[in-house]
């Protein structure tokens, strides 16, 4: 049986009024009461009910979170949990829980989404991907309910506070590393277009190439679902070209540990024979036979900067829009090789 105000306060000698204004840290209460009583709420195991507190409150104490797919899929991908571990951390220090979207398709995730907000299961959303065409984001515009987007909104959307990296400059950035490295035939591998950090990724792939005065190659470019079976085509179809890319400038980790698989199936020898970079990074990646060049985009931090973002719309309804930018940074290991210039 669970301990009640009243029995704390029956054994603290003084009135559950008493208590309750202690629980609350109420100035009225001396130091010294408070000390006894805290003791013995301690001692006693005793814990608020937080559900009839958030009924006086109007709170739900819950931060919603949307997922890219099913949580299934999504958690499989090391951003999702490293992302949801930084909203995690600043939602604890707030002594909030989190509610995840479960739905397996696009249809039952925004089904997943107006139960939360018509039901007020939580007090804001934070959606973790920006794409086109997506019912989500709309409905929680149109709603008015505190949401915050990690990524750039879609260009026909305003009034939104997002978190982004500058995707554009960090693509811009390492695509010229790579070229850099002698590497001309540069393949473009992962991501549907229908997501706007990839159509920003492959902008800047584009201008790093033509400043450098190298040819874009639209064979080279493959943009696809990130999956096994479509990666695995999509990866043949590059190696089996004529003139096969000596370099990939790879979207998503799973698909770069994917690729070193296929290439080593073929013993294509990284970074011997081909250069492999990937945006983001994982702490995993340093028990990989061959550790990956990675783009770190501080996906902790993304996640963290969303939820700060979140408290501070449901604090304040009326706040301006406003974006964040986290910076990126190239961190070199062994899946990179300079390459000889082309004889053209």
């Amino acid at each position: 049986m669970s301990v009640t105000i009243k029995d704390v306060a029956k054994k603290a000698n003084v009135a559950p009024s008493t208590v309750s204004r202690v629980i609350h840290n109420s100035p009225t209460i001396s130091e010294k009461t408070k000390r006894k009583v805290r003791k013995v709420l301690k001692e006693m195991g005793y814990h608020m009910n937080e559900n009839a507190r958030n009924l006086v409150t109007k709170s739900t104490k819950a931060i919603g979170i949307v997922m890219k797919s099913s949580a299934r899929e999504s958690l499989y991908n090391p951003f999702f949990p490293e992302v949801i571990r930084g909203i995690g951390d600043f939602c604890n220090k707030e002594g909030y829980s989190l509610s995840l979207t479960t739905g397996e398709t696009e249809d039952a995730i925004f089904e997943d989404v107006v139960k939360m907000v018509q039901g007020r299961r939580v007090d804001g959303m934070i959606v973790l991907y920006s794409k086109k065409d997506d019912k989500v984001v709309p409905y929680l515009l149109k709603q008015g309910f505190p949401f915050v987007l990690i990524g750039k909104p879609s260009t026909n959307m305003s009034g939104i506070t997002f978190i982004d990296n500058d995707n554009v400059q960090a693509a811009r950035e390492v695509s010229e590393f790579v070229i850099n490295l002698g590497h001309e035939r540069i393949a473009f591998l992962g991501g549907s277009p229908e997501f706007e950090v990839i159509q920003d990724r492959l902008t800047g792939f584009q201008q790093a190439m033509e400043q450098a005065g190298v040819d874009v190659r639209q064979e080279y470019i493959k943009l696809i679902p990130l999956n096994r079976t479509d990666g695995i085509k999509a990866i043949d179809e590059l190696l089996e070209l004529k003139e096969a890319p000596t370099a990939f400038l790879v979207m998503d980790l799973l698909l770069g540990v994917l690729l070193l698989g296929v290439l080593a199936e073929k013993n294509l020898k990284v970074p011997q024979q081909i250069s492999v970079v990937c945006f983001n990074h994982s702490e995993f990646i340093e028990f990989l036979s061959t550790p990956l060049t990675t783009v770190d985009i501080h996906t902790y931090q993304l996640g963290y900067e969303a939820a700060k973002c979140v408290f501070d719309l449901i604090a304040n309804p009326e706040m301006m829009e406003k974006s964040i930018s986290i910076p990126t940074k190239i961190i070199k290991r062994e899946s990179h090789f300079v390459a000889e210039k082309e004889i053209k």
